[in-house]
């Protein structure tokens, strides 16, 4: 009877280990399995189209890396010894020497648009592209935007890859971009970063009329990639790549890329007019801060901020005043200056948008007819503005002069670093006497300006009635 009993335990142990032998076996196998199946799709790896995925680059570097190109530019800088100029004055002409320059541009039509930066081109006398596949080609110059930092190059060749545009509004804080370019005159190179911020303004661009809502981007951008491109996994155009912040002059982390919903309307523009079609609310605006909204007993840190309402300006005819906080422009938030002015520089004078304003808690809406810098919806053909003295100036129309009771004059609508600009001259003021000569048109004004000899005395008035004097020497 001990013995059975002793046999029947040996049986039952003998079972229940071949028992938890099997379980852990298959309990083991499963887990491999389970780690196996993690390690063949990782966390994140989201299918974006057929051809690309989050973390894979190639497609991406395949669609856009053939159609950007080698950017390099030729200039002459003249070398004045002041001696021989004291002495032989306009007659001594100086020492030449060629400068070149380099940078990036892409492709953006199968015609041989190419867009870049304003500040690649600039003061060239020549400009010449290389792309991808070493064909080489001398570029005309159709247009520059010193407002946004761009220019547009065109060339005459077959077999031109481009890239498409995407959208830079959709584009979000964290996702993966591709900065092409050429940095340090490394041809063809591709870097990747994510997109750290949107709507920057870093007070980058040196223009009266600048319009900076940079996407901020990770990617390491170097001296070179100025005018390459920012694009998306999908292959598509979302920035073109413009500046980087470092305190030594390399990569630190922080670049910066005009966006594409800003590129757009920009390079059309240039393509059709030859000039950006600059349309302006007419209103001075600042964002809404914390302190601010303390001393305007603001509810809401939101919006962007009217400090100032021009006279006969859209934003006066319509009924914006002084104080208001604008929170969208056609159903998009604003909350920033860059991003206010990134959403108006994509219209023309003469559209209309829609401005959702709070005013005294009130939320209010009123539509807009933007005009351009002379202060109606003409469109601005190239060629109308002259620069002279370093401001932009433009004859006044019938309207204007009926308006002020003025029977001659020209305007100034842009200021440019120059003697204009230091003497404290504003946009706006018309010129209508320069050393008691009335001015009665910009061909004038600059044969007045050009037979000086010594000192200068501009008579004029601004819009609001405001007669003003500027005496200077040149």
């Amino acid at each position: 009877m001990k013995t059975r009993q002793i046999l029947v335990t040996a049986i039952i142990a003998i079972v229940g280990g071949l028992i938890a032998v099997i379980v852990y076996s298959v309990l083991i196998d499963n887990k491999e399995k389970e780690v196996s199946a993690r390690v063949e799709q990782p966390i994140g790896m989201v299918n974006l189209n057929s051809e690309s995925q989050a973390g894979d680059f190639t497609f991406a570097a395949e669609q856009s890396i053939n159609a950007v190109v080698h950017v390099k530019t030729q200039s002459v800088i003249e070398y004045r010894n002041p001696i021989y100029d004291f002495f032989y004055g306009d007659r001594y002409k100086g020492e030449s020497e060629p400068v070149v320059g380099f940078g990036s541009g892409v492709i953006v039509s199968p015609e041989g648009y190419i867009v870049t930066n304003n500040h690649v081109v600039e003061g060239s006398e020549k400009v010449y592209i290389t792309l991808n596949d070493k064909r080489e080609f001398e570029a005309n110059l159709v247009g520059v935007d010193k407002s946004t930092d761009l220019a547009v190059l065109k060339v005459k060749a077959d077999n031109l890859h481009h890239i498409p545009f995407g959208n830079s509004d959709v584009l979000k804080v964290g996702e993966w971009v591709l900065a092409v370019g050429n940095p340090f005159n490394i041809t063809s190179t591709v870097t990747a970063g994510i997109v750290s911020a949107k709507g920057r303004s870093m007070q980058i661009i040196q223009d009266n009329y600048r319009i900076e809502s940079f996407i901020q981007t990770d990617a390491a951008v170097n001296r070179g990639n100025s005018g390459g491109a920012l694009v998306n996994l999908k292959g598509e155009l979302i920035g073109i790549n413009t500046a980087i912040v470092s305190p030594s002059g390399g990569y630190v982390g922080i670049s910066f890329a005009i966006p594409v919903s800003i590129v757009q309307k920009v390079v059309k523009d240039l393509i059709e007019f030859g000039v950006v079609q600059r349309a302006i609310i007419g209103v001075s605006i600042g964002d809404v801060t914390a302190e601010l909204a303390k001393q305007k007993n603001l509810d809401k840190i939101e919006g962007v901020y009217v400090t100032d309402v021009r006279d006969n300006s859209a934003a006066r005819e319509a009924g914006i005043e002084r104080d208001d906080i604008i929170l969208k422009i056609n159903e998009i938030e604003v909350n920033s200056t860059a991003e206010l002015q990134e959403q108006v520089g994509r219209y023309r004078p003469g559209d209309k948008i829609t401005v959702l304003i709070k005013r005294k808690g009130k939320v209010k809406q009123f539509e807009v007819t933007l005009r351009n810098l002379q202060g109606d919806t003409n469109i601005v053909k190239n060629g109308t503005y002259d620069t002279i003295l370093g401001a932009k100036v433009v004859e006044l129309s019938k309207d204007e002069k009926a308006k002020l009771g003025l029977k001659y004059g020209v305007k100034v609508v842009e200021l440019q670093t120059g003697r204009l600009k230091s003497e404290g001259v504003k946009a706006g003021f018309i010129i209508t006497q320069v050393n008691n000569k009335p001015v009665y048109s910009v061909s004038e004004l600059d044969k007045i300006i050009r037979s000086v000899k010594g000192g200068v005395y501009i008579e004029g008035v601004y819009p609001s009635g405001v007669v003003a004097y500027y005496a200077f020497g040149l």
